[in-house]
């Protein structure tokens, strides 16, 4: 093994021992513990960008104290993970499996599975010696870094664009961060990237073309989905349904189910499988490069953009799974179809549940496979206006 020694920062006295190093997913190398904003430096320089991963050297033994796991075994917390495994008898049959399940991370303190990222995110600022951090976000991202900065006392800015729900826009503000608007997605980034590489900003999110994922140490928060499913189902999952964007919490999910693995918890991971609103990770499986622009149209905002990840494909490669993609309407129909099963999910997550039906008609899931839903965020962040009035009683 490679270990690159790079200069490196202070380090945490609250960081996990069995902590390595950073590992390049695409080209394997192994970094020393520190920050590399823009991924991968060897994989940067050659023009084929790539996130890095915390490496453990090796992995606990017991799965009774999940956080040893992490990079942060303690961190700051509101109280999130340990979010609801919902057993959906009749989505189950309805849909055509043996077992069906929603991870409902709309019970994290936030309302979305970013509340696992931004605890790590701002316990790494503070040892960063970072003041501010930031995040380019269309809403849940967002409004969990600036919930956690708050929480430690770190300033927080977020980047968007001037069509964000109010919704969103009052969560953010409320916890005293400040906002700021750029036309496009991708301008959003071209604003971060003068103040990351000045040391203003601590980033929480990718900010550089072709992306990469976000903050590593984020990123591991994710990881503990995936363990927290194995405990609750042991090795019985079979399958893994993620809405996914540039896929730092479908390679999260997969690169835990590696780790119980590695760990001799299990034989054969589940197949984690990511829902796309329109093909972009879909071509990049199929040949083209993922450094590409995939633009396409979608009311499903938190999971749109016009990118792909390396550690989307290689999420992918490690755990069999497919890529699916998802229409707006047949969306649209299975969030109301939750709902009346009692779970109000995020339009974007309601696209788990249109993935796993595409799934199973394209035989790529069978009738005896036990399947997890990530829902990834609450449907009350979502912002709608209504013409008609409500019925008064009489």
């Amino acid at each position: 093994m490679t270990i690159l020694r790079l200069s490196m920062l202070r380090s945490s006295r609250a960081l996990n021992p069995l902590a390595l190093g950073l590992r390049c997913v695409r080209c394997g190398t192994v970094f020393a513990l520190g920050d590399y904003h823009e991924g991968c430096p060897v994989c940067h320089d050659r023009g084929v960008p790539a996130s890095l991963a915390i490496e453990y050297a090796e992995l606990p033994k017991s799965l009774d104290r999940l956080a040893d796991w992490q990079i942060y075994p303690d961190h700051p917390t509101l109280g999130e993970g340990d979010t609801p495994l919902v057993r959906m008898d009749g989505l189950a049959r309805e849909i055509g499996v043996q077992d069906l399940f929603v991870k409902n991370e709309a019970a994290n303190p936030t309302g979305s599975h970013k509340d696992r990222m931004s605890r790590f995110v701002v316990q790494r600022a503070l040892d960063a010696g970072a003041t501010t951090v930031a995040a380019a976000s269309s809403g849940n991202a967002g409004a969990s870094l600036a919930a956690y900065a708050a929480h430690v006392g770190l300033a927080c800015v977020v980047v968007t664009t001037p069509d964000m729900n109010p919704n969103w826009r009052r969560a953010i503000e409320v916890h005293g961060a400040t906002l700021m608007a750029a036309e496009t997605p991708e301008r959003r980034w071209q604003a971060m990237v003068g103040r990351v590489k000045t040391g203003q900003w601590y980033p929480a999110t990718n900010f550089i073309l072709p992306a990469v994922g976000s903050n590593p140490f984020g990123v591991d928060g994710l990881r503990s989905i995936a363990l927290e499913i194995f405990r609750d189902l042991g090795g019985r999952c079979t399958d893994i349904v993620v809405p996914t964007a540039r896929a730092d919490l479908l390679w999260a999910i997969a690169r835990g189910y590696c780790d119980l693995r590695r760990a001799g918890f299990l034989v054969d991971p589940p197949r984690v499988h990511a829902v796309e609103p329109f093909a972009r990770l879909s071509k990049a499986l199929a040949g083209e490069d993922y450094r590409g622009t995939f633009p396409g149209r979608t009311t499903l905002v938190s999971i749109g953009g016009s990118t792909v990840t390396y550690q989307a494909i290689d999420a992918i490669a490690s755990c069999g799974g497919k890529a699916v993609v998802t229409d707006d309407i047949e969306v649209r129909e299975d969030q109301d179809r939750l709902a009346r099963c009692g779970l109000y999910l995020e339009l974007s997550s309601a696209a788990a549940l249109t993935g796993a039906r595409k799934l199973i008609a394209e035989g790529a899931m069978s009738a005896d496979a036990v399947v997890v839903l990530v829902g990834t965020s609450s449907g009350l962040s979502e912002f709608h206006t209504y013409t008609e009035a409500i019925a008064t009683v009489t």
